[in-house]
């Protein structure tokens, strides 16, 4: 997956280029709607990477959302943790999703939860799929 930190660095001024775009005031993400078109898009060997926010907000340290188009067949990483609590929500194709040593069929409406350092991935079925991922540390 995309390493923001290797791209950014740890300036928060960089924050409204990789948020689409999205206003930062006093340090912190504003309420605002980003349509997919104003999203930080990377094309990855795996997918179609946007990234809608990504910044601190007036009740977390920090909050990603993003989604992710896979290609048939493919992971964006092998399964991982990470201190962030994460949810996945499937919105098109299928595929599998690995959460706490269990692997589930996933399919549109399909959702994860996994809590901080849990293990987790995701794999694309034949025809691909895309999930929504929204990340936070409080």
């Amino acid at each position: 997956m995309l390493n923001r930190r290797a791209f950014l660095g740890t300036s928060t001024l960089a924050l409204p280029f990789i948020a689409g775009f999205a206003p930062v005031v006093q340090g912190q993400l504003v309420s605002l709607v980003i349509d997919p078109a104003n999203a930080k898009l990377t094309h990855e060997s795996y997918g179609d990477l946007r990234i809608y926010l990504d910044g601190p907000t007036g009740q977390l340290r920090a909050l990603t959302v993003g989604s992710l188009a896979l290609k048939a067949g493919m992971v964006p990483h092998p399964p991982h943790q990470h201190p962030e609590e994460e949810i996945m929500l499937v919105t098109e194709g299928a595929g599998e999703i690995t959460v706490g040593g269990q692997t589930y069929a996933a399919a549109p409406g399909s959702m994860m939860y996994c809590g901080g350092q849990g293990m987790h991935g995701i794999t694309a079925g034949p025809h691909g799929l895309t999930f929504y991922f929204y990340k936070w540390k409080a």
